[in-house]
């Protein structure tokens, strides 16, 4: 009893965030997947064999489960970054290389508006010196910028890397294999840091985000597209509805893998609210934190800035 007694006092004594920390120990390792509740560990082998499973299928399934929708928000992301030549981008759980892409088109797109700017300016050159202009151009399309696209699963890279080669993608494009709560980059190294569908399956999101923080310059930006909450409580209903009855149906009949899709479906209804994410990003220590929502809020871009 005596005993009892001095181990009540020795907590009662500590400091409440103390306690809180104590207390977190002991729910941490419990955590959701899809409706399921497990441990941190079995959350991580398991989100990992769902990207494994579906990798080769995921950008048809992409395409069939959004009706094409998703490549509209992710021409939106890019806009929304606006990158200029010379921009170093992470752009994290990109194994697919669809953002990585899109970043290079706008980069090259955006150089050659300069190109045109320039010899308008200048119009009496010679036309070798304007195929001369064309040809250094040619050789330096992104102005020094790079993309590093850094996925945590081996078979979301090796597609990517395999759509970079069919589609003739290679100058500043890398890939790294690597995990977003503990980043293989130094401190203050990319511009921009962007993640597409990706937060949600990470083990611990605050974590991704302090590393997030971390890896950006001063001024750099955070962007993040993801599944969201939706607005209108019918089209919620209708959202629900086809969530849960015609994506599985779509993974077993397209990708021949009807849990993963559940468990897809399943991770959007538990991922934080508009709102609850924004506050995370904040205390990650990002400023300007805000959100918009795309139809209805079926996916958020959230952004912030580290100062």
């Amino acid at each position: 009893v005596r005993l009892w007694r001095c181990r009540c006092r020795a907590l009662l004594s500590q400091p409440a965030g103390a306690l809180r920390a104590r207390r977190g120990l002991a729910a941490g390792p419990e955590m959701h997947f899809g409706f399921q509740t497990v441990t941190e560990e079995e959350r991580r082998e398991k989100i990992y064999q769902v990207f494994e499973s579906v990798a080769k299928k995921y950008d048809v399934m992409n395409d069939s489960m959004t009706l094409g929708i998703h490549r509209v928000w992710k021409d939106i992301l890019v806009h929304k970054m606006n990158p200029c030549p010379g921009t170093l981008l992470l752009d994290v759980a990109g194994g697919t290389g669809d953002i990585a892409f899109r970043f290079i088109n706008y980069v090259r797109s955006v150089r050659q508006r300069q190109l045109q700017r320039k010899l308008k300016h200048h119009q009496n050159l010679s036309w070798q010196e304007i195929f001369e202009s064309y040809q250094k151009e040619q050789f330096n399309s992104l102005g020094g910028s790079q993309v590093v696209v850094c996925d945590i699963n081996r078979e979301m890279l090796k597609v990517g890397k395999q759509k970079a080669q069919h589609l003739g993608y290679s100058e500043g494009l890398s890939w790294v294999l690597g995990n977003a709560e503990e980043l293989p980059f130094d401190d203050d190294k990319f511009d921009v840091y962007t993640i597409a569908f990706g937060i949600r399956n990470v083990t611990r999101i605050d974590l991704a985000l302090q590393e997030a923080y971390r890896v950006l310059k001063p001024g750099g930006r955070f962007l993040c597209l993801e599944f969201s909450h939706v607005s209108n409580p019918l089209l919620s209903r209708l959202y629900d509805l086809y969530s849960f009855q015609v994506i599985p149906v779509l993974g077993e009949v397209i990708a021949g893998d009807w849990r993963s899709y559940q468990y897809l479906v399943e991770s959007i209804r538990q991922f934080p609210p508009q709102e609850e994410l924004k506050a995370m990003i904040e205390d990650a220590g990002f400023f300007k934190v805000d959100y918009e929502n795309l139809n209805f809020g079926i996916v958020a871009i959230h952004s912030g800035f580290k100062l």
